[in-house]
């Protein structure tokens, strides 16, 4: 399974999102200079992160994003299906279709791509977005720019 950027990015502003909008709402420049995004993407990856329900916008003045739900309350698996899709890396006829595929009764690699599929999901599943977001506090106390850019880039 390989992840886009647009996943890749939207984790990472999703922890500055949890980091930094603790007290008030951030704006999408100040995420894309922390995470060195472009400001164009990062409104296009937020604003599917909005329509699932991830975060939301506050107008006005002191307006901008925070996360719609509590930290502990989003997982890894959450935010990057908002902007993948389905994480699996093999989508296999056998368990999706009705009729199956045509080598389905003889097929013995359904079960390991449905192994691969559930340990993948497990895995994002238990990942919690406040994990990450000690995780950012404990590699970059200070909040210095790029502090979550590692191996997302």
């Amino acid at each position: 399974m390989k992840l886009s950027t647009k996943g890749r990015y939207g984790l990472r502003a999703m922890i500055d999102m949890a980091r930094y909008s603790e007290k008030e709402p951030v704006s999408i420049n100040s995420v894309a200079a922390r995470q060195g995004i472009s400001e164009g993407y990062l409104e296009q990856i937020v604003s599917l992160l909005k329509k699932k329900g991830l975060v939301k916008s506050i107008r006005g003045a002191g307006g901008g994003y925070v996360l719609a739900k509590k930290v502990d309350e989003i997982s890894v698996g959450d935010i990057l299906r908002a902007l993948e899709g389905s994480l699996e890396p093999v989508r296999c006829a056998a368990y999706y279709s009705e009729d199956g595929c045509t080598a389905s009764d003889g097929c013995v690699t359904k079960y390991v791509w449905q192994k691969i599929n559930d340990s993948i999901n497990r895995t994002v599943d238990e990942i919690s977005l406040e994990e990450l977001v000690k995780e950012s506090r404990t590699l970059n106390p200070e909040g210095k720019p790029g502090d979550s850019r590692c191996g997302g880039q």
